[in-house]
């Protein structure tokens, strides 16, 4: 470095002092043009010289950058955006008046009004998920986050009319949106195996959607009610979407020492749909209040955050806390202590694809 500095000021004095030295004398005369040219000569010189000196770039760079747009502030304060995405607040008293739905906000706290969250529009979520591959996989609570996608998207009119094979009881649904080129696939997986398989086909076939988004547990938590086993299952499949799904194989370690080779295919963004929050008494059989209690869940959970699969706890796939939105929410929210109202998945398509604007560094 020094090597440079040195061959930099050589080179400055060389352009400097000989051209001054040898029009001085013919310049002599005229003091106003020796002064101009020195001026010249010595701005030429600094141009010269500002690479070699890191601080000073530094310095001009992030002059340029203060009045750049307002993306910049999205790479700046990614972490902390993300990790502010759930701060949402429901009106209880549109609640209680047993509106069809009830309606939601981000808190208007400081840090969550400098993120800039916003509602998406129809048409913001129509050009944000243009040409996408949408595919959400799991129980009867990925179903509704589909059903509130969908409404954003096509309207209530045209809900109205697809709601009957949506809804049909544990079946696939597909549909493509014409107007923004747009597949969206909801498949039923109510089981951990059922993802694993999911995620196996999608390598065999060497396709992988844009969007993937998938959850389980609640099922396993009414029918095997193991929390290992369950632990066990989230391992195999936080170890296929790594192995398998073009992601980055820094995701084998939870830990983070795992190198950095990525399968040159472009990874798809992946989310992970948390479970309710369980209200026992309101739950609608002696067996479900028996296995699916407060306990279970706490239960099923940790084993969550120890297999390593969610981006907060160092994996691959980004928690949609349904959880805590449905926490907020409360009793009011719910009839049979797990399935809420249209609100708590609307929140949670929302906290998605706002998620998608701060990962692709993008603003409305």
């Amino acid at each position: 470095m020094l090597g440079a500095v040195q061959l930099g000021l050589f080179a400055a004095g060389v352009v400097l002092f000989v051209p001054m030295g040898m029009a001085g004398w013919h310049l002599s005369r005229n003091k106003m043009l020796f002064f101009s040219c020195a001026l010249f000569i010595t701005l030429a010189v600094g141009v010269h010289l500002v690479p070699y000196f890191p601080s000073v770039t530094s310095f001009l760079s992030s002059g340029s950058s203060s009045g750049s747009d307002s993306s910049s502030s999205v790479i700046v304060n990614r972490d902390s955006c993300f990790s502010l995405l759930h701060q949402v607040a429901f009106d209880f008293q549109e609640l209680s008046n047993n509106s069809k739905r009830g309606s939601w906000k981000w808190i208007e706290s400081e840090n969550v009004v400098d993120c800039d969250f916003q509602k998406l529009t129809k048409n913001d979520a129509s050009d944000l998920l243009n040409g996408s591959w949408v595919v959400v996989a799991g129980d009867s609570q990925a179903r509704l986050m589909v059903v509130s996608l969908l409404e954003l998207l096509l309207g209530e009119s045209k809900m109205e009319i697809i709601k009957k094979d949506l809804f049909l009881r544990h079946s696939d649904y597909s549909i493509f949106v014409d107007e923004i080129g747009m597949k969206l696939d909801f498949i039923w997986a109510p089981y951990m195996s059922n993802l694993t398989d999911l995620i196996m086909g999608f390598k065999e076939k060497k396709s992988y959607p844009d969007v993937f988004v998938m959850g389980a547990g609640l099922w396993d938590m009414l029918h095997v009610n193991n929390a290992s086993e369950y632990g066990v299952s989230l391992k195999s499949l936080k170890d296929s979407v790594v192995l398998l799904l073009p992601v980055s194989s820094a995701f084998a370690n939870g830990d983070g020492s795992g190198t950095n080779n990525v399968v040159p295919v472009r990874s798809p963004n992946l989310f992970w749909l948390g479970m309710p929050k369980l209200i026992s008494s309101m739950l609608k059989t002696d067996e479900k209040r028996e296995k699916m209690d407060d306990v279970m869940w706490q239960a099923y959970n940790d084993e969550l955050y120890r297999s390593k699969l969610l981006q907060q706890s160092g994996g691959p796939l980004f928690l949609l806390d349904v959880h805590s939105l449905s926490n907020n929410c409360g009793a009011d929210c719910t009839s049979d202590g797990m399935h809420y109202q249209g609100a708590v998945y609307e929140a949670a398509v929302h906290i998605m694809l706002n998620g998608l604007l701060i990962e692709s560094n993008q603003k409305l």
